[in-house]
């Protein structure tokens, strides 16, 4: 079949084109339908996208540089003997945790023990010499009393009862050296004690064993060492930092720092507290020596003295910037735009930025504080096209 135009018929969807055309009627029920379809592609073309804004703010920035330091152990060294003799036993290994009071090793204690006893003994004499002392002046007082009531009688003695009375007072000074030569022997008892006590050589602190000096069958002698013991649950940290950046450690200023470590949960930042700046510098590094508190409560695995950290030492003051929200900054052709929603409206608008600021940029320019821009969404966007948010 030719159609009106000398050609073969077409059908579309089951119609036949040459056979509409050649009736008029179909023709213009073909035109009714393409005018609504047609009137229709603005309202749909019209349909605002929704997306995710968010504002551009104004914050504060604070420049920091990295600093190198290791963390110290606030209480470490030797474990040294307080009594003389043969070491009997060792409790600790290297590497054992001890707490505050343990027994790490225990010196041969025959001698200290008869020492303690003998001491014992002797303040058990002073006590009875003391009774005996006190007796004999209750005794001289009571004569001398007795004297002095017999003064109107004529069996009464001048001589008699001075001499009493030098009796009396000599019986009183004895007492009294008694009294001294007791507290001399309770005196040598407490050393007794105390070196009996010191037999067994404690913890000073709770912390593990990092060496051992000595061992069983080892003469040690007052002062000498037997272990070496390091507190790593209270850890701080020192570092170097450069005298340039010294104005800003003040006592009580908080920075963050992060552990070197292979560790995912070891990687975040932490805070920590400045405690000291050693007011002595370096010639060389022309650093000082500047020491924090760290917080450790979200760290879980174990820490060691001398592991190295991260910190991020404030570089200078606080300065106030514009900053805008990594996700809504697109690279387009090497260029960096964002869109920004001005009378629900997405437009392109080209932006200089700076340095990261944790999630967002510093703008130097193109934004606004309050400018409103599109973070989610951003991507399949056309410049002048509604969005709903």
């Amino acid at each position: 079949m030719t159609d009106i135009f000398g050609g073969n018929s077409r059908s579309v969807d089951g119609y036949d084109l040459g056979n509409t055309l050649r009736h008029p009627n179909k023709i213009s029920l073909l035109l009714s339908v393409l005018v609504v379809l047609v009137s229709a592609l603005p309202a749909i073309a019209q349909e605002a996208t929704p997306v995710g804004v968010d504002t551009v703010i104004a914050e504060p920035l604070n420049q920091t540089v990295p600093v190198i330091g290791r963390l110290i152990a606030s209480k470490a060294g030797v474990v040294a003997s307080r009594a003389a003799g043969p070491i009997a036993e060792m409790k600790a290994r290297v590497g054992d945790r001890v707490e505050k009071g343990d027994i790490i090793a225990v010196l041969v204690k025959d001698v200290i023990h008869w020492k303690h006893q003998l001491s014992k003994a002797e303040a058990e004499r002073a006590e009875a010499a003391l009774k005996t002392a006190e007796a004999v002046r209750d005794l001289r007082a009571q004569e001398l009393k007795r004297l002095n009531r017999l003064k109107e009688s004529a069996a009464f003695s001048q001589a008699r009862l001075e001499d009493k009375n030098q009796e009396l007072v000599r019986a009183i000074s004895a007492v009294a050296e008694t009294k001294a030569g007791l507290a001399q022997v309770y005196a040598n008892l407490k050393l007794a004690e105390i070196n009996l006590y010191n037999v067994d050589i404690r913890a000073p602190y709770a912390g593990v064993i990092s060496k051992r000096h000595t061992d069983v069958g080892a003469y040690v002698a007052i002062g000498s060492p037997v272990i070496n013991m390091i507190d790593d649950k209270h850890l701080e940290i020192e570092a170097s930092v450069p005298s340039s950046r010294i104005d800003g450690m003040t006592p009580g200023t908080v920075i963050s720092f992060r552990l070197e470590s292979g560790h995912s949960q070891l990687q975040a930042d932490l805070p920590a507290t400045v405690r000291a700046v050693v007011p002595e510098e370096d010639a060389q590094t022309r650093t000082q020596m500047t020491r924090f508190i760290p917080n450790f409560n979200l760290v879980k695995n174990p820490l060691a003295a001398n592991q190295s950290v991260i910190l991020k030492i404030p570089a200078g003051g606080t300065r106030d910037v514009v900053s805008v929200h990594k996700d809504a900054v697109l690279n387009r052709k090497g260029n960096n735009i964002v869109y920004i929603v001005e009378d629900g409206v997405a437009n392109i608008r080209p932006v200089t930025l700076g340095e990261a600021v944790g999630t967002r940029f510093v703008v130097l320019g193109g934004l606004a504080v309050g400018d409103l821009v599109v973070v989610r969404g951003n991507e399949r966007l056309r410049p002048g096209q509604k969005v709903s948010h």
